[in-house]
């Protein structure tokens, strides 16, 4: 049988490296990107133990022209490019809007919102003409409610709420499936990526609360991918069991 191949941005780290993970062990050839060429070389050595063919293309999705080249460099052996995940994405800075950093706004915009963007409007036209694919964004539980200090991520991940949907009528006459997968408190880099580096900060995010791993976001994935062809997993929100909402966190003392 001819294995699928699925493309997952921001694979170097997190919930994005344990999907590359989790694609391979089910089988499929994986195209990996990320800003970080080491990082994917190694990533790349490691799944191909799986038995599976790994391309892996070192670019930045706020950048356009890359972004493009390094679609359209994609060899013949690993099309059609069957599931897209776009889980290439930050937050920046926990400060009050009114006192937000102009960077920070600008790099959770450009690869949140337009990174996700590009590659949709470079993948999915394929998809479309062969009338068969599936894309798998990754939003978050702030996209539903904003909380205090992460206006702007929250505003970039309700986008994603909205561009997925989007995607989602817009493709309703093929069968390409739309999802948007949205987690909670996930313990990955994204906390230390939001503070600066300030470990000690990240981790008392996650202090008093068994958060979710990469895998289980990964595992969520991979189920959306692998329903039957008629059955679209439109939407899903995965919190830790301690965690009602994006707010809502219960800890143990």
């Amino acid at each position: 049988m001819e294995r699928k191949t699925a493309l997952i941005t921001g694979a170097t780290s997190g919930i994005g490296e344990a999907c590359a993970r989790r694609f391979a062990n089910g089988g499929y050839n994986i195209i990996i990107t990320g800003r970080t060429a080491d990082k994917l070389q190694a990533l790349k050595t490691e799944l191909e133990t799986e038995g599976v063919s790994v391309l892996a293309l070192a670019f930045d999705v706020c950048d356009r022209n890359a972004t493009r080249e390094a679609v359209n460099s994609i060899p013949e052996s690993f099309k059609p490019i069957d599931v897209l995940i776009n889980n290439a994405g930050l937050a920046r800075g926990l400060e009050p809007e009114y006192e937000g950093s102009f960077q920070d706004w600008d790099e959770m915009i450009d690869t949140n919102i337009k990174g996700l963007l590009n590659m949709t409007r470079l993948v999915v036209p394929q998809m479309v003409s062969l009338n068969h694919g599936h894309v798998i964004n990754i939003g978050s539980v702030a996209g539903d409610a904003a909380y205090a200090g992460g206006g702007v991520y929250c505003a970039t991940k309700a986008a994603v709420k909205a561009l997925t949907d989007g995607l989602r009528i817009d493709v309703a006459h093929t069968r390409v499936r739309v999802t948007n997968l949205k987690p909670g408190l996930v313990e990955t880099n994204f906390s230390n990526v939001r503070f600066h580096g300030d470990n000690q900060r990240a981790d008392n995010v996650y202090k008093g609360i068994e958060p979710l791993r990469g895998a289980d976001i990964a595992d969520v994935a991979f189920y959306a991918a692998s329903a039957p062809e008629h059955v679209q997993i439109a939407e899903v929100l995965v919190l830790a069991t301690h965690q009602a909402n994006g707010t809502v966190v219960h800890r143990e003392k």
